[in-house]
C-alpha cells in the first residue's frame, strides 16, 4: 500500500508539495512540487500494488446543521475537535477552496491514468487485498507546533512529508492523536463530492459520511527522523 500526502497551496507560487512512501517498507518513494508528479505517484502505486491512500492537507468535510427553523445559526461553526483551527476561518477557508480545485484535478488526472480506479473515504471499505485499483481518500491536518522544520528551505515539502506520516500512523495504528469530525451535525464529505465530479466511482452515501482526519503529532527533533522513523512517538 502506497501513501501519498499532498500539501495544498498555490501551484503558481510554488506552494504545492507532495510526498509518497510505501506503507509496507515505510520507505520514501518520491516527493516534489508538481501536481502531475503527485498524480503519477498515485497512478504508479495503483498499477503496482492496487491500493493507495491519498491524504490532502486541507479541510475535506464541513458540518451542516439540520434543515430546521433556527438551525441556520450553526452554519459555519467549527468541526468537533478543530479547536482554534476551524475550517471556516480565513486560512482554513482559503485552503479548503484551493483544495477542492486541486483535489478535483488530481482525481480526474488519476482517472485518466488509471481508468479502472475506484475510491472510498471509509477505511472499512478499503480491503487489505483484492478489489482492484482502489483509492482511500483522507484528510491530513498539519498545524502549528505539529509542523516539521523546513526541508531544503521548503515548509510546504516538510508539511507534505508530515501529512504522509500522519496518514501512515492513522492507518497503521487504527487511531489518530485527536478526533476531528462533523458530528453531531451531518458531514458534507468534500472528498466524495470531488470524486463524483472527477467521475471516479464512489458510493453515493459517502457524501454524508465522515472523513478520516489524520492529525499530525508533534514532530521528532529533525525532519529526517520524522520522515524515516514513522513509527516513533512524540
Amino acid at each position: 500500500m502506497r501513501i501519498v500526502g499532498v500539501d495544498i497551496g498555490s501551484v503558481a507560487q510554488g506552494r504545492f508539495a507532495w510526498a509518497a512512501l510505501e506503507g509496507s517498507t515505510r520507505l520514501p518513494v518520491g516527493e516534489g512540487i508538481d501536481p502531475e508528479g503527485a498524480a503519477q505517484a498515485v497512478a504508479e502505486g495503483l498499477r503496482t500494488g492496487g491500493r493507495v491512500v491519498l491524504a490532502l492537507e486541507a479541510p475535506m468535510s464541513v458540518p451542516v446543521p439540520p434543515p430546521e427553523a433556527g438551525a441556520a445559526t450553526e452554519l459555519g461553526r467549527a468541526r468537533t475537535g478543530e479547536r482554534n483551527r476551524p475550517w471556516s476561518a480565513g486560512a482554513g477557508a482559503g485552503v479548503l477552496v484551493t483544495g477542492l480545485a486541486q483535489g478535483a484535478w488530481l482525481l480526474a488526472r488519476i482517472r485518466t491514468l488509471v481508468p479502472t480506479v475506484t475510491a472510498t473515504t471509509q477505511p472499512e471499505r478499503f480491503p487489505d487485498e483484492g478489489g482492484g485499483e482502489r483509492l482511500l481518500l483522507i484528510e491530513a491536518m498539519v498545524t502549528g507546533s505539529d509542523k516539521s522544520l523546513p526541508v531544503n528551505g521548503s515548509q510546504d515539502l516538510a508539511d507534505a512529508r508530515t501529512a504522509t506520516a500522519a496518514g501512515w500512523r492513522a492507518l497503521a495504528t487504527g487511531r489518530t492523536p485527536a478526533t476531528v469530525c462533523c458530528a453531531p451535525k451531518t458531514a458534507f464529505n468534500l472528498l466524495a463530492a470531488i470524486s463524483r465530479w472527477a467521475q471516479v466511482q464512489i458510493e453515493e452515501d459517502e457524501l454524508r459520511l465522515e472523513v478520516l482526519v489524520a492529525r499530525a503529532v508533534r514532530p521528532e527533533p529533525t525532519p529526517v527522523v520524522e520522515w524515516e522513523q514513522l513509527d516513533g512517538t512524540a
